[in-house]
């Protein structure tokens, strides 16, 4: 039996920076210079299009109108992180949930007031803004962020509708609160204990198949007594995305998702149609490879992620786990180790695990104004390790961007992924290189299993989304239904090496990404096979790689996916791209079956 991991002395991160607290006088003043700021870019409701024949005075108003946006979307932005960070760490107190879900009504009060402007905006033609930044140079630098906007030109609503909309939206954003609320609540009984959704998932990777059992059957009871209002808020959730789909034209449930991201429908297609393809040659092949080690015929879900042997695995404390990435991250490049040491020295990282604090991990970026957070769920494993890289990856490209300003470095979610998961790479570079012939195949069978977890699983994810999605539309899904989805959707990806025990038909009711926001995970898969392009132009010249990196997340969401991967040499349109990440894959998984 491993013993327990100390987590008394982790890092818990100290927000007074942002506020002291609820009553903070600052959070009234800072929602209030918002409110200053949308008046003002109200006061400008009309004027964009009677300028129209007037290019410098045009390119005169968008650059005011931008930046006074971007004012209001700092302070708004500010006050709900500090609410958002609160309220990871307090899921069950009432005080903070009320908090959030009132401040999350008055801020989208507020920025209901600008609602006019892109609406305004993209009531011009390309060739009018394109006449106004040439004659108004200074608004040359927001290209970007126009090129964004009007993006959704064709599926915007009336301006009574898309007002209509956001006054809901706070009502809407309870349905998320409710799953979060209820997996945050959640305690799986195993034997004497009580744990957490993050402990018993944990519990999962231990060396002791009866502790691996016990906590899957726990967390799978848990799950079921939850399940109905689960079911109840997805459904909900997808009926009200699938109304408003409806009203602004998209053809597709996943259509706003690649606009938002900025990526071709056609990419996404490639990127599923090449992993699903190697499903046999990865995730089948592999977790057969697996059971043959443990001596099964098929692997037991609960053992999907186990240790290949008995012995405890081995902890990193936090010094460790901080030299670690440290370490790796300077081997690419000084600047980026020295960016991530600000967030070990300053309190910006939660990492403590503790009851009413969520599951999951992220780097909040604020504003560009204001540094990052980090948080995670600690518990001393080397995938926490690499959790760990993950986070300050995104950590180090947030502080990269931000002299940008908040509207340019937004970045989106298929290049916003792109620093996390090379930090990993860096990590598990260094855990590989140090490591003794023993340890080897062992440090090889986590790396294919963060790697079939980061793709596979989560092209799974946006499988069973898309099936889920599309059943909708014919009514409500049961309980029992949504999880014959989610068991279809994961045999298919897991294989014929992999038992899906009952009680596993309901663990689709921990993802929180299906609620928080639909289609996303794809971009986890996006982001991997994209850094495994990444990491072998960098071994192909590693001196030359480090600039071009930093050019690449300095550019926060100035470039689209294609031009920002073109210094690379690198064409994320075409099936081949994914396909050869994919081959990569499967190398380690060759560099392990001789292993075996």
């Amino acid at each position: 039996m491993n013993a327990p991991f100390k987590t008394d002395a982790l890092p818990e991160w100290n927000l007074t920076d942002l506020y002291v607290g609820r009553e903070d006088p600052r959070i009234e003043t800072d929602l209030a210079a918002a409110k200053a700021a949308n008046d003002e870019l109200a006061s400008l409701e009309g004027l964009f299009l009677q300028a129209r024949g007037e290019p410098e005075r045009l390119g005169l108003l968008i650059d005011r109108g931008i930046k006074l946006y971007e004012q209001a979307t700092n302070s708004l932005w500010s006050v709900g992180a500090y609410a958002s960070l609160s309220g990871s760490i307090a899921k069950d107190d009432p005080a903070w949930a009320k908090f959030e879900g009132d401040l999350r009504a008055r801020s989208s009060q507020i920025a209901a007031e600008s609602l006019f402007f892109s609406l305004e905006l993209n009531r011009l033609e390309d060739s009018e803004i394109e006449a106004a930044l040439t004659a108004h140079p200074a608004a040359r630098r927001w290209t970007p962020w126009l090129r964004r906007v009007r993006l959704s030109r064709p599926h915007e609503l009336s301006p009574d509708l898309e007002r209509f909309i956001v006054d809901k939206s706070p009502a809407v954003a309870n349905w998320v609160r409710l799953y979060d609320e209820t997996l945050a609540k959640l305690k799986a009984q195993v034997g004497d204990e009580s744990l957490t959704l993050p402990e018993a998932l944990n519990r999962l990777s231990d060396s002791d198949v009866g502790r691996r059992k016990a906590a899957a059957e726990g967390l799978a009871a848990a799950l079921e007594e939850r399940v109905s209002t689960q079911a109840l808020a997805l459904n909900t959730l997808a009926f009200e995305k699938q109304v408003e789909d409806r009203w602004r034209h998209y053809s597709d449930p996943a259509q706003s998702r690649h606009l938002s991201n900025e990526v071709d429908a056609d990419a996404v297609n490639a990127l599923e149609a090449a992993v699903v393809e190697a499903y046999p040659r990865l995730s089948h092949r592999y977790y057969a490879l697996k059971a043959r080690i443990m001596g099964v015929e098929a692997l037991d879900y609960w053992d999907r992620n186990a240790p290949l042997d008995a012995a405890a695995p081995r902890t990193y404390d936090w010094k460790e786990a901080q030299a670690i990435v440290l370490d790796s991250f300077q081997s690419l490049a000084p600047k980026f180790a020295q960016n991530a040491k600000t967030f070990f020295v300053q309190p910006w990282i939660d990492a403590r695990p503790r009851a009413g604090k969520q599951s999951g991990a992220y780097a909040h970026p604020v504003t560009a104004e204001r540094h990052p957070y980090v948080f995670m769920n600690y518990m001393g494993e080397r995938r926490d390790v690499l959790t760990l890289a993950h986070e300050l990856g995104h950590a180090v490209h947030q502080t990269l961007c931000a002299p940008l300003g908040t509207l340019l470095a937004d970045t989106p979610l298929t290049l916003a992924e792109t620093a996390s998961i090379f930090g990993e790479g860096l990590v598990f570079e260094r855990l590989l290189a140090e490591a003794a012939p023993d340890d080897r195949r062992k440090l090889l069978a986590g790396k294919i299993e963060d790697g079939l977890n980061t793709v596979v699983r989560q092209i799974a994810f946006h499988r069973f989304e898309r099936r889920f999605h599309e059943a909708r539309l014919e009514g409500e899904l049961s309980v029992e239904q949504i999880g014959g989805l989610w068991l279809e959707v994961m045999g298919e990806s897991l294989g014929p090496a992999v038992r899906l025990n009952p009680g596993y038909e309901h663990y689709w009711a921990y993802v929180s990404h299906f609620c928080h926001a639909p289609f996303y995970v794809y971009a986890y898969a996006f982001g991997d096979l994209l850094v495994r392009g990444l990491m072998e132009k960098r071994r192909e010249d590693p001196e030359g790689f480090a600039p071009l990196y930093e050019e690449l997340l300095a550019a926060g969401g100035t470039k689209t996916y294609v031009e920002a991967l073109k210094p690379f040499g690198l064409n994320p349109r075409e099936k081949a791209f994914w396909a050869a990440g994919c081959s990569q894959l499967e190398r380690l998984v060759d560099e392990f079956e001789a292993l075996v």
